[in-house]
């Protein structure tokens, strides 16, 4: 049986993924772990509650460093999923020092403003990230990691071209990964145009 330590994450990864209990991955962290290391670009279709936080978070947890700004993006659909996985990468990130927040409407924008620059992951929801673009309060200039979350989930809200905005506003030799639970022609066209390797 295929454990954690099998896959390639660093020791802080595996202490932290077995502080929480986990020893053997599921099947799409065993498929597709292996891949985000080499940072190549993924789209992974997996049922909710799978496992899929984990997958993407050991493949920012591992490219992300300390003080060099925001080196991160998660866009998911609400803001309780963003909470979810904000405290997700929190539990992977133990002891690396890194700045997570959680950005999403329905509250004051005033906290995230004074908090972006000095956060180097950011789980948001699309419309409040292209508020804080709009407003020039959040610099993508050094963004190597997009995750979409529960991708398909976005799209059915609406939220398509406001994904491909901020993905527009990012470098394009960054490391994209597409997690949904299913894929439905749209977000095809989608990874068409944004997956590079």
């Amino acid at each position: 049986m295929e454990k954690f330590i099998d896959l390639g994450l660093s020791n802080q990864l595996i202490d932290s993924i077995s502080k929480q209990g986990f020893d053997t991955p599921t099947e799409i962290q065993k498929k597709s772990i292996p891949i985000i290391l080499e940072r190549k670009d993924v789209i992974a279709e997996s049922f909710t509650g799978s496992g899929k936080t984990l997958a993407f978070g050991c493949g920012i947890i591992e490219q992300v460093q300390p003080g060099k700004g925001l080196q991160a993006l998660v866009l998911t659909p609400t803001r309780e999923l963003a909470e979810q996985v904000k405290q997700s990468l929190w539990d992977l990130a133990v002891g690396k020092q890194i700045k997570i927040m959680a950005v999403y409407g329905g509250v004051s924008i005033k906290p995230q403003i004074t908090k972006l620059p000095k956060t180097e992951v950011v789980i948001a929801t699309p419309g409040r990230f292209l508020d804080h673009l709009a407003r020039r309060t959040v610099n993508t200039s050094k963004i190597k990691v997009i995750v979409l979350d529960e991708a398909d989930c976005m799209l059915d809200m609406g939220f398509i071209e406001d994904v491909q905005k901020i993905m527009e506003s990012c470098p394009h030799n960054r490391h994209t990964m597409m997690f949904t639970a299913t894929v439905s022609p749209r977000l095809r066209k989608l990874a068409q145009n944004q997956l590079k390797k």
